[in-house]
């Protein structure tokens, strides 16, 4: 598996807030200042081996990859398509496109293995029935710079919540996407300077819990490798965070929330729960 390390719902612009997997630091002892520049002693998290069979014998019969590419056409250019084609997933659920169906790039359009496809506009659900299950792709509403929708987010999460429940009470859900909160403590690195930024604050973090108890979800990755540290799924562009390991895991219901989320009913299928070497933001798969 790749190494990590140095390595339809609108989403809204605002404040970027394990057998378990090995961590590892590089060049223990290095200056503060060679760190702060190059990345050197930043702790990094390796992805545990594939799985063959879940914890209940079976094999994995589906495979969902959730990625929020932050611009498809910049995605590409970076050959996001490329990791598409050797991940071959049965479903591949995007965020933050930032390009309208009538502009799809050809290359999307003609992508083997996905001849159906569906974009959904801001005032879309993003949602697709299966037989066995229902899946939900979103980017849920930021809190913004200043917890200035707040509030909003706030409602929004009640609304969501309400209309995951009467889903899940008819099949099995899998839940992906944005969904902008970082969970717990270990699901980002600086949570005691974050607390009252968005993505976590108690707020969201209470809102998304109640998310979980309520529908009920649990969180793929952290069912699998609840004390994996270091393990993000987003970093920000400033200040070398990518070299740094300086990041958060968003839930899909993967931590800021990019972690795919199933029912629990699903759970004894889940058989792994990844987060794989990209970009800025990095691509979400679970096999199921």
């Amino acid at each position: 598996m790749p190494k990590r390390g140095k390595k339809g719902v609108a989403a809204e612009d605002g404040e970027e807030p394990q057998r378990e997997p090995e961590t590892k630091k590089s060049k223990v002892g290095a200056k503060k200042s060679g760190e702060e520049t190059t990345g050197e002693g930043a702790v990094l998290y390796e992805d545990p081996p594939a799985q063959k069979t879940s914890p209940s014998g079976k094999s994995a019969t589906i495979k969902i990859c959730s990625w929020n590419v932050d611009g498809l056409r910049a995605w590409i250019k970076k050959k996001g398509l490329d990791w598409v084609k050797e991940e071959a997933p049965d479903i591949l659920c995007l965020q933050e496109t930032k390009c309208s169906e009538n502009k799809l790039p050809a290359e999307l359009q003609e992508l083997p293995g996905l001849s159906h496809q569906y974009w959904s506009a801001p005032s879309d659900k993003g949602e697709e029935e299966h037989e066995s299950f229902v899946l939900i792709t979103a980017c849920v509403p930021n809190a913004g710079r200043g917890l200035v929708r707040l509030e909003y987010r706030q409602r929004w999460d009640e609304v969501f919540r309400k209309f995951l429940k009467g889903l899940a009470s008819r099949k099995l859900l899998v839940l992906c996407g944005d969904l902008n909160v970082a969970h717990e403590e270990i699901d980002l690195c600086n949570p005691k300077g974050n607390k009252k930024n968005a993505g976590f604050t108690p707020q969201e973090r209470q809102g998304f819990r109640e998310l979980l108890q309520e529908v009920p979800l649990a969180e793929s990755f952290r069912h699998l490798y609840p004390n994996s540290a270091y393990a993000y799924a987003f970093w920000t562009y400033v200040m070398n965070a990518r070299s740094k390991n300086v990041g958060l895991i968003t839930s899909c219901c993967p931590t800021l929330s990019y972690l795919p989320c199933v029912t629990e009913r699903s759970v004894p299928r889940l058989l792994a729960s990844d987060l794989v070497s990209s970009t800025v933001n990095t691509p979400l798969p679970i096999s199921l």
